[in-house]
């Protein structure tokens, strides 16, 4: 990945009627980079895609591409393409017909456009669907027409716009690696937006998490489950336990009023915190051997592991693992130092966990 970013969004501002969108947004995209925008629905990714893709202006900031400062410059004259949820094929077009409009548009040669038609069907895996029409197509034939139609302009920038969230889980899933297949066949950087925090961490080289038209974290897949800047990151991001802490001194922390050793430092000294415990760091035991005892309220078998609800401490504790305690069995909780994760509580609901001009 090339250290001078290939895309800038520099401050940017968006309002819809009075509500703020995008609030002095900064963001910095790769060169051949897979990026996700990640968060719940009217957190402002859509907004973002859009403003990149010079369908929505913002209200304040600049959109720099390649060093050039294109805010101004209308969709069609920017080297990037958008593939929509609604995949907006012309259904009285076969699939060569949709694909090769743009380039049509664009007077290029029939020849060049044979040839470009070829390669895009290879590379989606719909070699011989050129005269299928859009109809008798699946949704995942469909999308994969979609980015074909788009790849075949040979843009630097592929912008997707929950592209896969029509499709059933199966297909989802197989669509997601035809994805990463592709960029790295192409080349090309990828900007993806998506509420689903699987197909994030599963899709991305870098992940970029909003809220309320702020960046809460943006980071790799790792970083952002393993390392969860705030509660709502870590909330969003997988399952979690999280609890109202006091800090009592570098490395210990109160929950439940029990003290539990971390290897978190520089908090203070009791200061409030929040606490996050991922499930699967959560060890179930005999009664008396970890830092809380409780009863097994509730169990799921989920096949790779069982989900149990554990009340302890007058919390609510979710726990995997691949050992089942059945419902109404005593146990201990225990977990190790590592797998505790400190954050420091936000001063207001709208206060940055991240700045974004670093």
């Amino acid at each position: 990945m090339s250290k001078k970013p290939l895309i800038d969004l520099v401050h940017i501002t968006k309002s819809f009627d009075g509500a703020c969108v995008l609030d002095d947004m900064s963001l910095s995209i790769h060169e051949n980079e897979f990026l996700t925008l990640l968060g719940p629905s009217g957190c402002g990714k859509t907004t973002t895609l859009r403003i990149l893709g010079g369908f929505v202006q913002p209200d304040q900031g600049k959109v720099i591409f390649d060093g050039q400062d294109i805010t101004q410059v209308p969709p069609n004259k920017r080297n990037l393409n958008t593939v929509f949820q609604k995949y907006s094929l012309f259904p009285h077009m076969n699939v060569e017909e949709n694909i090769a409009f743009g380039l049509k548009i664009r007077h290029k040669s029939d020849a060049y456009i044979r040839d470009k038609i070829s390669y895009a069907l290879k590379l989606v895996n719909l070699d011989g669907y050129e005269k299928r029409m859009p109809s008798l197509l699946s949704g995942g034939q469909q999308q994969r027409v979609a980015i074909a139609r788009a790849i075949v302009n040979e843009p630097q920038v592929l912008l997707l716009d929950e592209p896969l969230a029509a499709l059933d889980l199966k297909l989802r899933q197989d669509m997601q690696y035809e994805l990463i297949r592709l960029k790295n066949e192409l080349g090309i950087t990828f900007v993806y937006v998506t509420h689903d925090q699987e197909e994030a961490l599963t899709i991305s080289d870098t992940v970029v998490v909003m809220n309320q038209g702020y960046i809460q974290q943006m980071g790799t897949p790792e970083d952002i489950y393993n390392e969860p800047e705030n509660a709502f990151v870590a909330d969003f991001i997988g399952d979690s336990n999280i609890l109202d802490g006091l800090m009592i001194r570098d490395e210990l922390v109160e929950i439940l009023g029990v003290k539990l050793p971390c290897v978190d430092t520089g908090f203070g000294e009791y200061r409030p915190v929040d606490v996050v415990i991922r499930p699967e760091d959560v060890k179930l035991g005999d009664p008396g051997q970890g830092f809380l005892d409780g009863v097994v309220s509730h169990i799921i078998f989920k096949g790779v592991h069982y989900e149990m609800e554990v009340m302890a401490g007058g919390f609510e504790w979710l726990v995997q693992g691949t050992k089942a305690f059945p419902v109404g069995t005593p146990v201990s909780l225990s977990v190790d130092p590592f797998d505790v994760q400190i954050m420091n509580k936000p001063e207001s609901e709208d206060e940055k966990a991240v700045a974004l001009d670093e």
